[in-house]
């Protein structure tokens, strides 16, 4: 698989015209085609469901968000195995899709499924809702993102410390030899060779939007 394409475009409706929405830095934006991206569509796969929820749930949030060029949605309707995390830029419609891992408590018995959402601490579950991108900072898992969860079904987000990491489990090698991602403890959980990229396209003050259709 090519796992490094760029595609432009490509979604009717998901310019920012249609959507009325853009950057709040121009400058950001700037290096959208210095990254490379896999060739996905995301209303291939269903994910399009989510778009308008998304959009609706930037202009909920909007006074909080500092940049509105992008968002990263997680469209946990999915199978792990499928690349269900996008991140689709307003003004062009360009979409890059990833490999994301959900919560041991979102999936008990590892079906690559995820079964349900939870806020409650020690749940080890994936939440729902909008979150806001924070600042990056390197721990356990090396250099990972903070999110701030802005509903009531993820405001928990960080006590919990939900966040945006690399790890292992969440390799496209897990998926050949098991059909499946490994689980995290709630966090969105990346390939390390695609973190960097999930790091710099949803810096600090974007949405990144959960839930399933």
């Amino acid at each position: 698989m090519n796992r490094r394409n760029f595609i432009a475009g490509g979604l009717v409706g998901l310019t920012g015209a249609a959507y009325g929405l853009g950057s709040r830095s121009q400058a950001a934006s700037r290096t959208l085609t210095s990254i490379p991206a896999r060739p996905k569509n995301i209303a291939r796969n269903g994910s399009i469901a989510l778009i308008d929820r998304a959009k609706q749930a930037m202009a909920v949030h909007e006074s909080s968000l500092l940049h509105t060029d992008r968002i990263g949605i997680a469209d946990y309707s999915l199978h792990s195995a499928k690349e269900r995390f996008h991140i689709v830029d307003m003004a062009s419609g360009a979409i890059q899709s990833f490999l994301v891992a959900h919560g041991k408590g979102s999936d008990p018995k590892h079906t690559g499924w995820l079964q349900e959402f939870s806020n409650v601490p020690g749940s080890e579950a994936s939440s729902g809702g909008s979150y806001m991108t924070s600042e990056s900072y390197v721990g356990k898992h090396g250099t990972s993102r903070r999110l701030k969860g802005l509903d009531p079904s993820n405001n928990m987000a960080e006590p919990r410390a939900i966040v945006i990491h690399g790890a292992w489990y969440a390799e496209p090698e897990m998926v050949e030899s098991h059909g499946k991602l490994g689980r995290s403890q709630g966090c969105f959980a990346f390939s390390e060779s695609d973190l960097p990229v999930i790091l710099e396209r949803l810096g600090p003050g974007r949405l990144l939007y959960a839930d399933k259709v």
